[in-house]
């Protein structure tokens, strides 16, 4: 997480870029500076919730079908 919020701010002179040359150097700041903003965020956010939502799904299906068996 440091390395990604250090390239984030690393961007940041793109993003406030100005002079010769700046607008080309604005736009890919800031696509640099919003994949990496979001790429961090997925790996933040969505990543564990989707390992949590896997591990009750297996949770689950492994609880039916000990349910399943002792009906039997």
């Amino acid at each position: 997480m440091m390395t990604a919020i250090s390239f984030i701010l690393g961007v940041m002179p793109l993003v406030f870029a100005s002079g010769a040359g700046a607008m080309s150097r604005q736009i890919i700041g800031i696509t640099v500076f919003g994949g990496m903003l979001m790429a961090t965020a997925v790996g933040i956010l969505f990543i564990p919730a989707l390992y949590l939502h896997i591990q009750r799904l297996r949770e689950w299906t492994k609880n039916r079908k000990q349910d399943v068996d002792e009906s039997l």
